[in-house]
């Protein structure tokens, strides 16, 4: 499994900073939008109407399985990071296959859930 992990590790990488990407400018901008702008007046919320036909069109769910799909990469990579910095090395190749696992897992649902829409 070790092997496996060493080989798919660039593709891990290239989700992991993408995560970091989409967590940054995009999940910040919505939380900052929808969490305190529209509660405060500042700007119109959606309705349920206009905001299900934007995250119905195509490019509305490409952003929303990106917005759903690679966090969960990044979180898994953070926390394995943490456990090898707390001197959990010799147990990395089970916990990298069960975070990832769980990333890959969640990111099949978050797509299923996206294209159901």
């Amino acid at each position: 499994m070790k092997q496996f992990l060493l080989k798919v590790e660039p593709v891990i990488w290239l989700l992991f900073g993408q995560g970091i990407m989409i967590g940054t400018m995009l999940l910040t901008g919505w939380v900052l939008v929808m969490g305190v702008l529209a509660p405060l007046g500042v700007v119109d919320s959606l309705s349920y109407e206009h905001a299900h036909g934007l995250a119905s069109s195509l490019i509305g769910r490409v952003v929303l399985a990106a917005l759903i799909a690679l966090p969960l990469w990044k979180g898994a990579h953070h926390i394995r990071s943490l456990s090898i910095d707390f001197g959990g090395a010799d147990r990395d190749t089970e916990l990298a296959t069960f975070l990832y696992g769980i990333a890959a897992v969640g990111s099949l649902l978050a797509i299923v859930a996206v294209v159901r829409l």
